[in-house]
C-alpha cells in the first residue's frame, strides 16, 4: 500500500480506539527489531480493532468456584472475592480464572506513552546484559507501565509471547507480537466482508472466433450483448447461453467495428466503423435505421447520455486525440428527418458536415489529446466530458462538453453564409477548438491511461495503464492521487467502480481479476488465470452489477461471478462459514481451536463460547485437513490439501514454519506431534503413501522446512495406497491406517515394521474398508495391560487387535447403532471410557472394562446424536468432564460427559463450563431435533419393535434428563 493510501482515510470518521490503534501499530513497526517479514503498514479497522467479549455479572459456580452466567435470575448467587477468582472443575482441579467483565486485552490498555517506557525499561535490562526477560520482570515492568492490570493476564500474554516455552522473551518478541496481533485483525476484518469469483471461470466459445470482440454491453432488459470487429452482434444470458447472433454490416462491404453504444431511451443503437462512420439501427429488432458519414478521422471510443426530455448527447474520441460531441435538442424529429436522407447502400446517409447544420444539432470537436482517445464518458453530475489517452502530459481531462464562449455565433455565421451561396469550405472544416484552461481539470500521470471510471456517488475517480497501478483520485483535484492500489504485475485494460458494494473490480492484460475495497483500500480477492482457466488477450470487459457478474472477452467469452460469504438462515448458530474439518484444544491457554474448509482458523473461549481470534492462510486458500498441538500446548500444527504443514502462534496468527515434503505435494490426512527420548518430531501422512518426519529442532534458521530421509521400510514394505490416520503408543510404537483395510505398527527407534494388521475382508465387496480413526487404550484382558488397538472397521464396527500378542485380530463389535462408518475415537485420560462418532453426526460411550474377548456384543452405555452431519473433531477435556466436537454442518459443539448439550461456538448467549445453569441442556440442536434421520421409523413403531427405535428413543430420553 502506498503511503499517500492513509489521506483517503481522513475522509472517514474514526474512532478514538482506531487512531490510538494506528500510532501503535505504527510505532511498533518503526521501533519492532524482529526479523519478521512485515508486508506494508497497518492500517487501523474499526472492524478488525474490536475484541468480542461481553460484559456479564460474576456469580459463584456450583462446585463453589467463580464464573460467568448469562441469566439476570443468578443475582442471588452473585460473591466477589476482590480481583481474583477461583473456580474449581468437577475433578477437583482448580483453575485460575478471571471475571469476562474484567477480560479486556492488555493492548487494548496500551498508550504510546506506556508502550515508550516499556521499551525503555526493556533497554535497561539489555544494558545490564539481560537481552531477554523472564516473566517475573515482564511483571514487574506491565505493572508499572499497567498498575491495575490483572497479574494473571500479563502471565497470560507473556506465555503467549513466549510460543517456543524458553521461559524468556525479549522487546523484538513483544513489539513483533503486538504488530502481528494488529495485522490479524485487520486481515480478519476483510475476510468478514470478503467476496470472491466463482472459480474457474464460465467459459464460452464463440461461433465467429476468429473475429475479435471489440464491446461488451448490457441492455436494459437484462442481456448481455457483444460487437464484434466484422459486425456480429450477439446477444447472451447472464449465464452465457446464446440467445441471437445477426451480422449487421452487409456482405458486399468489409468494414471494421471500432465501438458500439446503446441509445436504450430512444430503441437506438449506434455503431462506430472503421469507415469513419456512426450506423444507428432500432435496438429492438437490429435493423437499419441510419448513419452519419465522412467523419473527420476514425471514432475510437463511444459513450452515450440522455440529457433531458428529448435530449442526448453522443460522444466519441478519435485517432488524432480529439473529443466530439453530437448534442441533440430534439432528438425524435432529427433522426426521423435523417432516416428520410438518400440512401447509400441499404441505409440512409447523412454528412457529419449537413447533420451539424440541423437547428437543433450543436458539434463540438475539442483538440485535447496528443494522442489516440483510448476512452470517453460522459459525467451528468458534473455535466462535464471525461476522455483518456496513453501519453503522460494529458493523460486524463475532466472538460466542459460546449463551448462557453462565442462559438455558438461563429456556427450561426456558417449557417448564414451557406444560405447566401457563399464559399464556406474552409468554415466547414470544423477545425478542432482548444478548450480554456479553467474550463478543463488535467491529469498528468505516468505511461498514461488506458482505462478510468468514475463514482459519482463515492465522489472517486480511478485510473489504470501501462505502469500497473489504479490511482484513486478526487475528480475535482488533479495535483495527487488519494491512493494507489498495488497488486497488479501486468497492465490494467479494465476499472469499474461498484458504488452499492464500494468495491473496484479491475482486469489486467495478464487475465488477472482483482476485487478492492474503496474505504479500506485493500484486494478482497485475486483470480488468477490458473485459476480462473481464462486463455487469449483480452479484447473488452463489463461489470454487469445486477447480474453481478465480470465478462472478459478473449478467443472466448468467459464470466466470473461473485459470489458473497454464504448467509446460513438457520435457527441455530454456526462456527463457522464453511464445514468444519478438524478442532482441538489447548490446555495451557483454555482455548478451543477450529478450522474450516476456508483455510480459516479459529479460537474460542473454552469457558464461554466466545470468538477470540480468527487467521488463516490468506494466500493459499487451501482447506486444512488436520490439527495438532506440540507438548506445551503453545503452538498449533496445520495440514492441508496442498500438502504442506504450518506450525502457527494461535495467539497472534503468526506462522512460525512451513514443513513441505519435496517433489509432488500431496494432501496431508492427518499429523501428530511425537516426543521420543526428549526428542521432538512432528509427522504427516496423506496422499503420497509415506510418512513424512520433521524434527522440531528450535535452532532451525529456515522458514521452510523439509523432512528428513524416509525409512527403509516405510519405502519398501511401507503403504501402497493413501495413509488416512495415524497414532502414537509411548513410548517408541506408531500405528498408521490406509485406505486398503491395511494398519502398520512401526517401531519409532528402528524405523523398521512391527506390525501388520490386515481387517477382514466383508463379504459385500462394496463396503468400505478404509481405516479413518485408530487409538491405543490400555485393556487389563488383553495380553497382561498393555496397550491394544482400536480401529474403525466396516459396517459401524470397531476392530480391537493386541500388537503385542502376535499381531492379531481380537474380536470386533458394532459400535455404531445404524452400521455408520466410524469416523473419530476419543478416550478418557486413566482408559476408563471409549468415545466413538460415526459419520451421521452420532456419539456412543463404552465402558474400557466391558471390552471383552469373547463374541458377546457390547453396548453402549449412552448415545445422542450431536450433529447431522460427518464428525470431523472429537476430544475430551478430562479435567471439565466436557466432549468438545466438530462437523461439516458448519459448527462445533461442547457437551457434558454424558451427552448434556451445552452450547454452540459462536451462538449469542454466553455459557459458564461449570455452572449448569447456563448450558442448553435439556435443550438439543434445533437442527439436530428435526432432522430425519433423529425421527423414529413410525413404520416400525406400528409395527415390530426394532432395535433402532429403541435406540433412537433411548437417546431421545437421556437428553431430556
Amino acid at each position: 500500500m502506498s503511503g499517500t493510501s492513509a489521506k483517503t482515510s481522513d475522509k472517514h470518521a474514526r474512532t478514538h480506539a482506531d487512531v490510538r490503534r494506528s500510532l501503535l501499530a505504527s510505532f511498533l513497526s518503526c521501533r519492532c527489531h524482529s526479523k519478521m517479514p512485515l508486508s506494508g503498514t497497518t492500517r487501523s479497522s474499526s472492524a478488525s480493532g474490536r475484541l468480542q467479549s461481553q460484559k456479564v455479572p460474576s456469580i459463584p459456580s456450583e462446585s463453589g468456584g467463580l464464573g460467568c452466567s448469562c441469566y439476570p435470575g443468578d443475582d442471588d448467587k452473585e460473591e466477589q472475592l476482590g480481583q481474583n477468582w477461583r473456580r474449581r472443575s468437577l475433578s477437583g482441579v482448580q483453575h485460575r480464572a478471571i471475571d469476562p467483565a474484567l477480560s479486556f486485552k492488555i493492548d487494548e490498555s496500551i498508550s504510546l506513552d506506556c508502550l515508550q517506557k516499556m521499551k525503555l525499561a526493556f533497554e535497561e535490562f539489555e544494558k545490564d546484559g539481560l537481552k531477554s526477560i523472564d516473566m517475573k520482570i515482564f511483571v514487574h515492568i506491565v505493572k508499572k507501565c499497567l498498575p491495575t492490570m490483572d497479574q494473571g493476564l500479563i502471565g497470560g500474554l507473556f506465555r503467549k509471547i513466549d510460543f517456543s516455552g524458553k521461559g524468556t522473551i525479549s522487546w523484538s518478541n513483544f513489539s513483533a507480537h503486538m504488530l502481528q496481533e494488529y495485522k490479524e485483525k485487520e486481515r480478519r476484518s476483510r475476510r468478514s466482508t470478503r467476496v470472491a469469483f466463482g472459480l474457474p471461470a464460465t467459459i464460452r466459445t464463440r461461433r465467429h472466433a476468429a473475429s475479435p470482440m471489440v464491446k461488451i454491453h448490457n441492455s436494459p432488459d437484462g442481456v448481455v450483448m457483444t460487437l464484434q470487429e466484422d459486425g456480429s452482434i450477439s446477444c447472451w444470458s447472464p449465464q452465457l447461453h446464446p440467445l441471437r447472433t445477426k451480422h449487421m454490416f452487409s456482405d458486399a462491404t468489409r468494414k471494421w467495428a471500432s465501438d458500439f453504444m446503446l441509445m436504450t431511451d430512444f430503441n437506438k443503437l449506434i455503431i462506430a466503423t472503421g469507415d469513419r462512420e456512426l450506423q444507428l439501427y432500432e435496438l429492438s429488432t437490429l435493423e437499419p435505421y441510419c448513419q452519419i458519414n465522412a467523419l473527420d478521422t476514425v471514432p475510437l471510443s463511444l459513450d452515450y447520455s440522455y440529457l433531458g426530455p428529448d435530449q442526448c448527447c453522443v460522444i466519441y474520441g478519435d485517432i488524432n486525440g480529439c473529443v466530439n460531441i453530437i448534442s441533440i435538442s430534439a432528438v425524435e424529429d432529427t433522426l426521423r428527418s435523417w432516416n428520410k436522407s438518400p440512401k447509400t447502400g441499404r441505409m440512409p446517409n447523412i454528412g457529419i458536415d449537413t447533420a451539424a447544420l440541423s437547428p437543433d444539432v450543436k458539434f463540438v470537436r475539442w483538440k485535447v489529446h496528443q494522442d489516440w482517445v483510448t476512452q470517453v464518458k460522459y459525467v451528468p453530475s458534473l455535466k462535464s466530458v471525461v476522455s483518456s489517452s496513453s501519453e503522460d502530459a494529458s493523460s486524463l481531462v475532466i472538460g466542459c462538453l460546449l463551448p462557453q464562449t462565442d462559438v455558438q455565433q461563429e456556427l450561426s455565421k456558417i449557417r448564414e453564409a451557406c444560405y447566401e451561396g457563399k464559399n464556406t469550405k474552409d468554415q466547414l472544416s470544423w477545425t478542432p477548438q482548444l478548450r480554456a484552461s479553467c474550463d478543463q481539470t488535467v491529469f498528468a500521470i505516468h505511461k498514461g491511461v488506458e482505462t478510468f471510471d468514475l463514482c459519482e456517488k463515492n465522489s472517486l475517480l480511478v485510473t489504470g495503464g501501462m505502469d500497473r497501478l489504479i490511482r484513486m483520485w478526487n475528480p475535482h483535484s488533479s495535483r495527487k492521487p488519494t491512493g494507489i492500489l498495488k497488486g497488479h504485475v501486468a497492465p490494467i485494460v479494465y476499472l469499474c467502480i461498484s458504488g452499492e458494494d464500494a468495491q473496484i473490480f479491475s482486469v489486467s492484460v495478464d487475465n488477472t481479476a482483482k476485487i478492492w475495497a474503496i474505504q479500506e483500500q485493500y484486494c478482497l480477492f485475486t483470480a488468477e488465470c490458473k485459476e480462473n482457466g481464462i486463455r487469449g488477450d483480452i479484447t473488452a470487459c463489463l461489470y454487469f452489477s445486477a447480474a453481478r457478474s465480470l465478462y472478459i472477452a478473449t478467443d472466448s467469452l468467459a464470466v466470473l461471478a461473485l459470489e458473497t460469504r454464504p448467509q446460513h438462515s438457520r435457527i441455530q448458530p454456526v462456527s463457522h462459514m464453511e464445514p468444519v474439518t478438524c478442532c482441538g484444544y489447548s490446555k495451557e491457554f483454555r482455548k478451543v481451536v477450529s478450522c474450516s474448509e476456508g483455510s480459516s482458523v479459529k479460537v474460542w473461549d473454552f469457558n464461554t463460547g466466545c470468538e477470540v481470534f480468527e487467521f488463516g492462510d490468506t494466500q493459499q486458500r487451501s482447506e486444512i485437513t488436520c490439527v495438532t498441538f506440540d507438548t506445551k500446548g503453545r503452538r498449533l500444527i496445520t495440514g492441508g490439501k496442498d500438502g504442506q504443514l504450518k506450525m502457527w502462534n494461535f495467539q497472534n496468527g503468526c506462522c512460525l514454519k512451513t514443513l513441505m515434503s519435496g517433489g509432488k505435494c500431496s494432501e496431508v490426512h492427518d499429523c501428530i506431534y511425537l516426543n521420543v527420548n526428549n526428542n521432538f518430531f512432528v509427522i504427516s501422512v496423506g496422499q503420497n503413501a509415506f510418512m513424512n518426519i520433521y524434527p522440531d529442532l528450535p535452532e532451525e534458521p529456515h522458514h521452510v522446512q523439509r523432512p528428513q530421509s524416509s525409512w527403509h521400510d516405510d519405502v519398501k514394505k511401507g503403504h501402497k495406497e493413501d495413509v488416512l490416520c495415524v497414532a502414537h503408543c509411548p513410548p517408541s510404537l506408531l500405528a498408521t491406517g490406509g485406505c486398503n483395510r491395511e494398519i502398520t505398527v512401526w517401531d519409532l527407534i528402528s524405523g523398521q515394521i512391527h506390525s501388520r494388521l490386515v481387517s477382514p475382508l466383508p463379504a459385500e465387496q462394496e463396503l468400505d474398508t478404509s481405516v479413518p480413526c485408530m487409538i491405543f487404550l490400555k485393556l487389563e484382558q488383553v495380553s497382561s495391560a498393555v496397550e491394544s488397538l482400536l480401529s474403525s472397521g466396516t459396517v459401524g464396527c470397531i476392530n480391537l487387535w493386541d500388537i503385542h500378542g502376535g499381531g492379531g485380530l481380537v474380536s470386533c463389535f458394532k459400535a455404531s447403532k445404524f452400521q455408520e462408518k466410524i469416523t473419530k475415537m476419543a478416550k478418557t485420560d486413566k482408559d476408563t471410557l471409549l468415545y466413538a462418532a460415526d459419520c451421521i453426526g452420532y456419539i456412543y460411550i463404552y465402558d474400557v472394562e466391558k471390552l471383552s474377548v469373547g463374541p458377546k456384543p457390547l453396548e453402549a452405555g449412552t448415545f445422542w446424536r450431536a450433529h447431522t452431519g460427518r464428525i470431523t473433531g472429537l476430544e475430551i477435556v478430562d479435567n471439565d468432564q466436557v466432549v468438545l466436537t466438530s462437523s461439516v454442518d458448519h459448527t462445533v459443539r461442547l457437551w457434558g460427559a454424558q451427552g448434556q448439550f451445552i452450547g454452540t461456538f459462536g451462538q449469542s448467549d454466553v455459557w459458564n463450563v461449570h455452572i449448569t445453569s447456563s448450558w442448553k441442556h435439556p435443550a438439543v440442536p434445533y437442527e439436530v431435533l428435526t432432522h430425519p434421520l433423529s425421527m423414529p421409523d413410525w413404520e416400525l413403531v406400528n409395527g415390530a419393535t426394532s432395535d433402532s427405535v429403541n435406540y433412537v428413543a433411548q437417546g431421545i430420553k437421556l437428553r431430556g434428563n
